[in-house]
């Protein structure tokens, strides 16, 4: 478990992102994190029948992908302007200002929980209480699919190297400053809280998001050469031919240093 400082705390460094970008499109790639979970997690479970809660939607990219594919979902996030950028949208979304820890919803609501870099934002016993209560408001049998921040060798060298505002060296002049911003974990210290927080773990398997490669902007994709947020939110941030080759032999070698997330597969037993 290692845990990440920064300048800003998750509520200033979120409302600064979301306040810097347009709402989102619906997300394209239906190969890259996080549509592909959110699909994988959908999969074979009739449209008609399903009642999902996304925790964390931000400004709408896979909130808006199942809405304009019949499902009924709620987005919540607890930022005011992300909300705020999907309404203007006026688009007949559901999405409201919410916080995970303590939600309005009664128990045994929601079919699915879909939660794509939001635990992580709390320190462990914060995370315990907002995974009981999305426990609390899951039907019998519903599932949830969530993301978080991997402990391994990829995101320590990308908090040491690519963030200006990263602070891991305990003698660097700004060390006061910083505050908690995100948390680390392992594959054992997800495996223990899902299952201490009452759910059945089905899998947990490795993701990225952002590669480590797309750091550097030779080895992007020659459609982001020039970084766009919503562009890479859209489409997925792509690497070029030889991004893509170094990174799948790092991650054949070595699955668990150079991932960005775990995605953990959950069910509420009956």
């Amino acid at each position: 478990m290692r845990r990440t400082y920064r300048s800003q705390n998750p509520h200033e460094y979120w409302n600064s992102r979301w306040d810097s970008v347009d709402f989102d499109a619906p997300m394209q790639n239906s190969n890259k994190y996080p549509l592909s979970c959110s699909l994988d997690i959908l999969d074979g479970y009739p449209v008609k029948d399903a009642y999902i809660l996304e925790a964390g939607c931000g400004t709408g990219r896979i909130l808006r992908y199942l809405h304009d594919r019949g499902y009924n979902i709620v987005g919540i996030d607890f930022i005011k302007t992300a909300i705020d950028k999907i309404h203007s949208l006026n688009l007949n979304l559901k999405a409201e200002f919410g916080d995970i820890t303590n939600l309005r919803f009664k128990k045994n609501t929601f079919t699915h929980v879909l939660s794509f870099g939001l635990y992580h934002n709390f320190e462990v016993e914060p995370m315990k209480i907002a995974l009981v209560e999305t426990h609390r408001v899951l039907q019998p049998g519903g599932f949830l699919c969530a993301s978080f921040r991997a402990d391994n060798l990829q995101n320590y060298l990308i908090d040491k190297f690519f963030s200006s505002r990263l602070g891991l060296k305990k003698k660097s002049k700004d060390y006061k400053s910083l505050v908690f911003h995100k948390i680390n974990l392992t594959y054992n210290e997800i495996d223990n809280i899902f299952k201490n927080s009452g759910f059945e773990v089905l899998k947990i398997y490795t993701t990225d998001n952002m590669p480590l490669l797309y750091k550097i902007k030779f080895f992007r994709n020659k459609s982001q050469k020039e970084f766009n947020e919503n562009i890479a939110r859209r489409d997925g941030y792509s690497l070029n031919i030889f991004g893509r080759y170094i990174t799948n032999i790092l991650k054949k070698f070595f699955p668990n240093q150079f991932c960005s997330l775990y995605v953990v597969i959950a069910k509420k037993n009956i």
